[in-house]
């Protein structure tokens, strides 16, 4: 042990520091038993593979506390702090007794419940080098370091330059936000970030009224932004950001607010916007006079999802439907004038008092003019009976035979549905071998199978062909068009589709092996909530793959002129598709009717080294699913577009988001014509593990 981990250990044995007051627990709350960095830290964090000394050395993380808020007689609050790393051990915010300077922000705004809105205290002036417009804004108190007075190790003052208004009303809640950075990133490759909001009353009454519209930001935002970061990374917590992003602050630039409730509505519908869609970008300049174009945002799910966000455990979750105001409806609905009526049913309105007045919280129906009614989602429509497809059994499953499946479908309440309903809308399909899907599956119409008013019975008229081997899979793709609040104005058509169901058949194996599962269908929908392709019939990824497979290409779509296809293999295709806007390829895959679909534009709002963001969680015990080795013998992938082709498995999958000319080399010269040589550098444990090289 290093005399400074030996001094640490003690000191933290002995319990010598106190830490009281508001802000988040620590990270670590007994280090005493555990003091290596892989026992503390995931695979998936950097910290994980720091060397014991680099550990001792940088302690690492970034917490903050805040003891006191005081606001003396010359209105210049005055803000108690404390900072410890993940072992609840002191920071020095020089950054000179422990390394990585602490860089500490703070927005002090006060809350109206009335309003539902902060003013901040803290501002500055904007002034629009484009439009010399200068606006106010909210911002961060401009006392900067010289503000502080060091007590001891771990422990300081602030005092605000800012001065609050001699009639500031003691009364109403107040917030501190804080926003820091520990800048780590020469050291560990990363700073870390901290987010504090204190909640407190000048006249030390009770806090009883607060922001609490959305309190979960990983059951909210990180679903998708894993995680959700701003202004270079160090803006975290969306009541942080609420404390800025009010109702002063307008960008002189575009003349456009950024209060929250409408600039978020407004970024997410994106490229759905009315005015978007009318040829006005949305478009916000920031620091730096960089552009932020949103208009080409796809929200990855129905923008009526108002819970996507408003998480139903925040405090107050019921906003989105018991508060209408003209600013948070008028965000997304933005072809909507309140000054004239123009498409507005109500006509003119000059303030929000009427609004509950139409937009109750819920009427009597879907689709009206109330909140939920409004935002009704169709696919979520209680109107919907449901449609669940099952196989029973599947015979005949062997070389040079015709299977003959046995299914039923049924609705949610058992009811059974006969096939025959479905017409063209019902398909049976099977593929194989499992161990790595070789051909496009065999899909047929299915309506026409036998029949008892109870199961349905459907025999395959092309057979299984007499060189199949290993285990094949057979599915259902069923759907059908359901007319929504028939003879209404809110009239409208949606199509239900069954959960593709996935059955396994041996054909040459002695008991039936499934195809191995890669990614979560769960994880998937927790971004895309209900992931339907193809028409709303593809639901289920098991199916996906069947046709998604390592010879699968668009060359039947793909336009002779525009040669070679590109592959659609689902490792492939999933990366690239996700990788977005950082491919330095094209990529466009020609769908129905030859149409070109190009993925460059896509904005990924996660993190892609999570791997876990998609793939399925494995126990302890077992390599996880995008590790290395991959299975043995699986096949290559036709990449006609790429730098080379055929790719192996394990290229194919990693030159799907790393798609550079030289990360396509340096696979090439590590593949041979029996296999890959990958995991003997990218293998766990490896020098240059997939955990390693992708932790954050």
């Amino acid at each position: 042990m290093t005399l400074f981990r030996r001094t640490l250990a003690m000191a933290v044995t002995a319990g010598v520091v106190s830490l009281t007051g508001a802000g988040k627990p620590p990270k670590i709350v007994d280090p005493r038993s555990v003091m290596s960095p892989d026992q503390l830290y995931p695979t998936t964090a950097v910290e994980h593979y720091l060397t014991q000394e680099v550990f001792d050395y940088v302690r690492p993380g970034f917490n903050i506390r805040v003891n006191s808020v005081t606001i003396p007689e010359d209105r210049r609050p005055v803000v108690d702090l404390s900072f410890y790393d993940d072992l609840n051990q002191p920071l020095d915010r020089l950054g000179q007794v422990t390394p990585g300077a602490l860089s500490i922000s703070m927005v002090l705004a006060w809350w109206d419940p009335i309003k539902r809105q902060y003013t901040a205290y803290t501002t500055r002036t904007q002034t629009s080098p484009i439009t010399n417009v200068s606006a106010i804004q909210a911002s961060a108190d401009s006392g900067g370091a010289a503000a502080f007075t060091d007590i001891e190790l771990g422990h300081a003052r602030y005092r605000f330059r800012t001065v609050l208004p001699a009639d500031f009303d003691r009364t109403k809640t107040h917030t501190l936000a804080i926003y820091a950075t520990r800048n780590l990133n020469a050291i560990v490759g990363k700073n870390y970030y901290e987010n504090v909001e204190h909640d407190f009353r000048p006249d030390a009454a009770p806090v009883t009224e607060t922001w609490a519209a959305v309190t979960n930001v990983e059951q909210s935002c990180n679903k998708c932004h894993n995680p959700l970061s701003a202004h270079g990374g160090s803006r975290q917590d969306v009541k942080l950001c609420a404390t800025c992003h009010n109702p002063q602050t307008i960008d002189p630039d575009t003349g456009q607010t950024v209060d929250f409730k409408v600039m978020i509505h407004k970024i997410h519908r994106g490229e759905d916007l009315p005015s978007v869609q009318a040829g006005t970008p949305y478009v916000i300049i920031g620091n730096q006079q960089s552009r932020h174009d949103y208009s080409e945002v796809v929200f990855p799910q129905d923008i009526r999802n108002c819970t996507t966000c408003h998480e139903t455990s925040a405090p107050e979750s019921h906003i989105w439907f018991d508060r209408p105001t003209r600013a948070s409806c008028g965000s997304c609905h933005d072809n909507v004038n309140f000054a004239t009526g123009a498409d507005h049913a109500a006509g003119p309105q000059a303030d929000d008092s009427a609004c509950a007045s139409c937009h109750v919280p819920e009427g009597d129906r879907e689709f009206d003019a109330s909140i939920k009614g409004a935002h009704t989602v169709p696919l979520k429509s209680t109107q919907l009976k449901g449609l669940i497809a099952e196989i029973m059994s599947v015979e005949d499953a062997g070389p040079g035979l015709k299977p003959r499946v046995t299914f039923q479908l049924t609705e949610n309440d058992g009811t059974v549905v006969n096939p025959q309903s479905l017409g063209s809308n019902l398909n049976l399909l099977m593929g194989g071998p499992t161990k790595d899907y070789a051909i496009n599956p065999i899909r047929e119409r299915a309506d026409g199978a036998a029949f008892n008013g109870t199961v349905a019975t459907y025999t395959f008229n092309r057979m299984i062909p007499e060189d199949a081997i290993g285990t094949w899979a057979f599915s259902i793709e069923a759907r059908r068009t359901v007319t929504l609040s028939p003879g209404t104005t809110d009239q409208r058509n949606v199509t239900e589709g069954a959960f593709n169901p996935v059955k396994y058949a041996a054909v040459t194996d002695g008991a039936p092996v499934a195809r191995r599962l890669v990614v979560d269908m769960a994880k998937c929908n927790e971004c895309h909530d209900s992931l339907r392709l193809h028409g709303g019939q593809r639901l289920n990824t098991e199916e996906c793959v069947m046709c998604h497979n390592p010879n699968a290409s668009d060359v039947s779509r793909r336009a002779a002129n525009a040669a070679p296809p590109e592959s659609i293999d689902f490792k492939r295709m999933i990366h690239r598709i996700h990788t977005g806007e950082e491919l330095t390829q094209d990529y466009s895959v020609y769908g129905f009717g030859g149409t070109p679909i190009n993925f460059n534009h896509v904005l990924f709002p996660g993190d892609r080294r999570d791997c876990l963001s998609c793939h399925v969680t494995r126990p302890a015990s077992q390599r996880a699913s995008y590790q290395l080795p991959l299975d043995e013998d699986l096949l290559p992938t036709e990449t006609l577009r790429d730098y080379y082709s055929p790719q192996q498995p394990t290229a194919t999958s990693c030159l799907g988001c790393h798609d550079t000319r030289s990360a396509a080399a340096h696979a090439f010269v590590n593949t041979a014509p029996f296999g890959e040589a990958c995991a003997s550098c990218h293998g766990p444990n490896a020098e240059f593990a997939v955990d390693k090289v992708h932790a954050r």
